[in-house]
């Protein structure tokens, strides 16, 4: 059994914002709405009058409040009144979409890493089937606000917070204060959350910025929960065109186009180094599947830069696998052959279709008749080196869509921890599959329409479906299950939403075109 279950069933677990130090400060921020439009003149006047301010102070971006406590210094950020410039991408998310529609041209293609047979030559002589896709901007969301407690001195800097990389939060330290690296002590603690959020550190650096003007005193830097989604470093909006035929029952030839701002170039660029060579996360979940379609291309293009992005829950794969397994559906439907069975043709990777096969028997796939005002999906991605197939039945109500089941079959080797892995999977379905019914981020005036759980909601706990699992354990390599289930989540929903109602989800979220029980 895990060591943490009891601390985290009993509400005793020490989180990052759990921490308390003596003689501690705490702080919040307010930065720019426009990601990265700087700081523009302000009036503070109010602010410093309100009852435990001890101070304001200019950070990255924007201003931030020092006071007795949280609540005190979230009462004077909202006092403050700033005059903020304009960023320097579009206002709007329908200017927005309309920059990756004019990015799908030759000269913006990043990549063709999948490019078998001659796709040109076939669909020449073929009735072309075709469809385009959109996934929104995704905010991470965790339960747990962005926070950090930081306390510098001359000599050294200690820092406690929850993070997903300590060592860029270390260097951040040492170039903000000035002390050696060996004299910053990072203090990694149990995230309420993350799913890449804390792959970014900009959070740590304004708490760094912070507690370096009250040297000697431990100051607590949190982040209001709208300040969490304005300047979250949302999951990329993303476009898909698809063209492809069939003949003889078959899916022959198939032709993907996806188009992004690069996630490699903004995220890396923030907290790594961006690596050479095509940004794959363009294309993850997409070209690297195992299908053996005689004419199989997959192309990746880079939009300019928009609103900045970030890391989200299964990187890249968690569109892409939207994109490729609800287009590989619609050939399927096209074709007349069965959803599941013409995977299992397409798949030669034993590994890839045991999983399928599996699923296949755990649902009992083609020997069920789920009945009328009932609709089943299937939908596979191979993601983070793991091949996942999931299976879900959604039922037609008079309130809307109920999903009833859903099964996961996955190989990622050997499992060390079979009930960990179980709640991996199921967890990843669960987030996959209520951010594609619910959820979005929308701009207007440069920030996001969204900002709190009210207008981001993700499933509910009475939506919650039967949850059914199987871990083949065939492969040789030990893989992590973190991200690879989520990826399969949204298709699945889409193809089943599709054999109940008729209606195609080619946009998240689904809740647009349907209604959820």
């Amino acid at each position: 059994m895990r060591t943490d279950i009891v601390p985290k069933s009993t509400g005793t677990q020490t989180y990052g914002i759990d921490v308390t130090l003596p003689d501690m400060l705490f702080a919040t921020v307010r930065a720019n709405p426009g990601r990265g439009g700087g700081l523009g003149p302000y009036d503070a006047s109010v602010a410093k009058t309100m009852r435990g301010v001890k101070g304001i102070v200019e950070v990255n971006d924007g201003l931030a409040v020092i006071a007795d406590n949280t609540w005190r210094a979230f009462q004077a950020a909202e006092a403050l009144e700033v005059d903020w410039p304009a960023p320097d991408y579009p206002a709007t998310s329908a200017e927005m979409w309309k920059v990756l529609e004019a990015a799908h041209v030759s000269e913006n293609r990043d990549s063709r890493l999948r490019d078998d047979g001659d796709v040109d030559q076939v669909m020449s002589e073929a009735d072309i089937f075709a469809a385009e896709y959109r996934v929104p901007y995704l905010a991470h969301a965790p339960l747990e606000p962005l926070n950090a407690t930081v306390l510098v001195t001359n000599q050294d800097v200690a820092i406690w917070t929850a993070t997903q990389v300590p060592v860029s939060i270390k260097d951040a330290a040492v170039e903000i204060t000035g002390v050696a690296g060996d004299a910053v002590t990072v203090h990694a603690l149990p995230a309420g959350g993350s799913f890449g959020r804390r792959l970014d550190h900009d959070y740590v650096i304004q708490a760094i910025e912070i507690a370096k003007r009250f040297p000697g005193r431990p100051i607590k830097t949190i982040w209001s929960r709208e300040e969490d989604f304005t300047h979250d470093f949302p999951r990329p909006l993303h476009l898909c065109r698809a063209r492809g035929s069939v003949a003889d029952g078959k899916v022959v030839a198939f032709d993907l186009d996806t188009i992004s701002p690069s996630l490699g170039d903004s995220w890396f660029s923030r907290v790594f180094v961006v690596p050479p060579g095509p940004d794959t996360f363009l294309v993850w979940g997409a070209y690297d599947q195992p299908y053996e379609i005689p004419n199989y291309r997959v192309s990746g293009y880079k939009a300019p830069k928009l609103v900045p992005i970030g890391s989200w829950r299964s990187p890249g794969a968690c569109s892409n696998a939207f994109f490729h397994e609800s287009f590989l559906s619609e050939l399927i439907n096209v074709a007349g052959a069965d959803q599941l069975e013409e995977r299992l043709r397409l798949t030669k990777d034993p590994i890839s279709r045991g999983v399928l096969e599996a699923i296949a028997e755990m649902s009992n796939w083609s020997g069920t008749d789920i009945g009328p005002g009932r609709g089943r999906g299937v939908a596979f991605c191979h993601s983070h080196h793991v091949p996942v197939a999931e299976v879900i039945d959604v039922t037609l109500t008079e309130n809307g869509i109920r999903i009833d089941e859903v099964w996961i079959a996955a190989d990622c080797g050997l499992v060390f921890d079979p009930v960990n892995a179980e709640a991996q999977l199921t967890g990843a379905a669960v987030w996959g599959l209520g951010h594609a019914m619910n959820c979005e981020l929308t701009y207007e005036n440069y920030a996001p329409v969204q900002t709190n759980f009210h207008a981001f909601e993700g499933m509910r706990l009475h939506q919650t479906p039967r949850f059914h699992t199987s871990l083949l354990e065939k492969s040789e390599k030990i893989c992590g299950l973190g991200e690879p289930a989520t990826a399969p989540a949204a298709p699945a929903l889409a193809n089943a939403i599709f054999a109940a109602t008729g209606i195609r989800m080619r946009e998240m979220p689904f809740n647009k075109h349907v209604d959820f029980a």
